[in-house]
């Protein structure tokens, strides 16, 4: 890395639909490298695909990185609105491609002017139709050095031609003029040394008359020179597209200031199998995106954050998927990442997502919350259930005892429920296994005796029914367990002194008569 260069990188998304964990891994991964450099971190919305844009798409990636933390040194905000807080050295304004639409055919046409590029006439149908020709010849078709010749160019026609048919059609594009047998020579940050012969690649649109705008080739190697872009970190799905943007740089003469180019390996599948995609978790169970997303034709799409994931669980868990600090260390704040990041330990291979993984990354963040937050996150869920102004510090209490089996905020509910509502029914295996005849009478035995302990505490309740079952000579488990069907309607919940403690002694006296008097044995 030049040590005198300024890093500035970009997250580079098209808004094509919502964005999927991969690329707010790029997004994250970007932020990283800016922040522990020192350096800027651009947000720019590459629109120039008119036919796949997606309303919305812009505003749902803006609101996933906010979620996660990150906010842009320069970009476009939540409101459409330019960010830009160091404008006054950066002017580079606007980040939306399509509004920088006339910038790039005078970059294209100084292409042709040089002998770098030049026009092409052919329809779609007509190169549609010469390669169909070669799949029937069982050849892979290439529009390039070999065969460019024979299309309708203006590297085949004379000068007044070519400028009338400029004028008077639509189609035309202009096209990159690769070199006819040259190995490029490329360098990786994370991949090394890399080299491909230009015999091998196609002559790429660079602009298109049909919409006036470019195409991802020219645009973003433009707007990447223009924003003093130092490092190009972004998928390997991009990485066949090197070769072209080196010799980009090299025909306008901008090699002195070319980025440096750091591919990311893709997201796999859980099996490992293929690229993660939606499908996979609609199929699986999980989502595949930072925040919920509806279609046009309002099919919902599951988001982390409306599944209960806490952002900064979500942004470890993303980062470590193809990443390793060289250490034990799992659990890192947004702070650390940025400090521990490097590109050479960002893996060549795929990485494949374990849904289990990211459900304990989220238990391990609210393990580190305070009973006190936890419980400001369960009252409006309570509220939703119908339990309307609990004790705040008796519902901390009930958290305190269940929280060390929760994955997320919304698993309160299915453990802690039997606090707030008396049970009505009670599970039938439960009933079968614990609730019999001889052991009926010591429960309604320790329910009196239960009745009468001062202070009611936990300690003392646990402590007097222990003596009470020793004494007895009775089957510890078995009085458990049916003092917990009777309080709770099943096997489950924390320990029944607990559960008794934080219902009180009327409550507690009410469920025992409730069981007593319903369960039928």
């Amino acid at each position: 890395m030049n040590n005198n260069r300024r890093v500035r990188v970009r997250f580079a998304p098209s808004p094509t639909g919502p964005l999927h964990m991969g690329g707010m891994r790029t997004a994250l991964y970007n932020y990283f490298f800016a922040k522990q450099h020192g350096g800027d971190f651009i947000l720019r919305i590459e629109d120039t695909d008119s036919n796949r844009f997606v309303p919305g798409a812009e505003e749902y990636i803006i609101r996933s990185l906010a979620w996660c933390g990150i906010t842009p040194d320069e970009g476009i905000d939540e409101n459409g609105k330019v960010v830009e807080t160091k404008s006054e050295k950066h002017p580079h304004a606007p980040y939306r491609q399509s509004q920088r639409k006339p910038l790039y055919r005078q970059y294209a046409e100084e292409l042709v002017k040089n002998g770098f590029a030049y026009y092409a006439f052919d329809t779609p149908e007509e190169i549609d139709a010469r390669r169909k020709e070669c799949e029937a010849k069982g050849e892979t078709f290439v529009y390039g050095h070999a065969n460019r010749l024979s299309f309708r160019t203006s590297l085949n026609m004379d000068a007044e031609e070519c400028k009338k048919r400029l004028e008077e059609e639509n189609h035309w594009t202009i096209r990159f003029k690769n070199p006819e047998n040259r190995v490029v020579k490329m360098n990786d940050l994370i991949r090394g040394e890399i080299e491909i012969n230009t015999a091998t690649l196609d002559d790429k649109v660079l602009w298109k008359a049909a919409d006036q705008l470019p195409t991802y080739h020219l645009a973003n190697i433009v707007d990447d020179h223009l924003m003093e872009v130092s490092h190009v970190i972004r998928g390997e799905e991009w990485l066949p597209s090197l070769p072209l943007h080196y010799m980009l740089y090299e025909a306008f003469g901008w090699q002195d200031t070319q980025p440096e180019f750091a591919h990311l390996s893709l997201l796999l599948k859980p099996d490992g199998k293929g690229k993660l995609s939606k499908r996979d978790g609609d199929r699986l169970g999980f989502p595949v995106f930072p925040l919920e997303w509806v279609s046009a034709t309002g099919e919902i799409s599951r988001g982390y954050r409306e599944d209960g994931y806490y952002p900064e669980a979500f942004v470890n868990l993303i980062a470590l998927l193809g990443w390793n600090p060289g250490t034990e260390q799992e659990i890192f704040s947004l702070e650390e990442l940025v400090k521990c990041f490097s590109l050479d330990r960002v893996v060549k291979s795929g990485a494949r997502f374990n849904p289990d993984n990211a459900k304990w990354f989220n238990q391990e963040y609210l393990r580190q919350k305070s009973n006190k937050e936890l419980c400001e996150q369960f009252l409006p869920i309570l509220s939703k259930k119908g339990i309307e102004n609990p004790n705040a510090e008796w519902v901390e209490k009930i958290i305190s005892s269940v929280r060390d089996r929760a994955h997320f905020v919304s698993d309160f509910w299915e453990l802690t429920h039997f606090f707030f509502e008396r049970p009505t029914e009670y599970d039938a295996t439960s009933i079968k296994k614990f609730w019999k005849d001889e052991i009926l009478p010591l429960v309604n035995e320790i329910s009196e005796m239960i009745a009468g302990i001062e202070p009611f505490q936990k300690e003392n309740i646990e402590e007097q029914i222990h003596t009470f079952i020793t004494e007895k000579g009775a089957p510890m488990g078995k009085i458990m367990n049916a003092l917990r069907l009777a309080i709770v309607g099943a096997s489950k919940g924390p320990g029944v002194a607990d559960i008794i403690a934080l219902i009180g002694v009327d409550e507690f006296n009410v469920r025992i008569s409730n069981a007593l008097s319903t369960i039928n044995r």
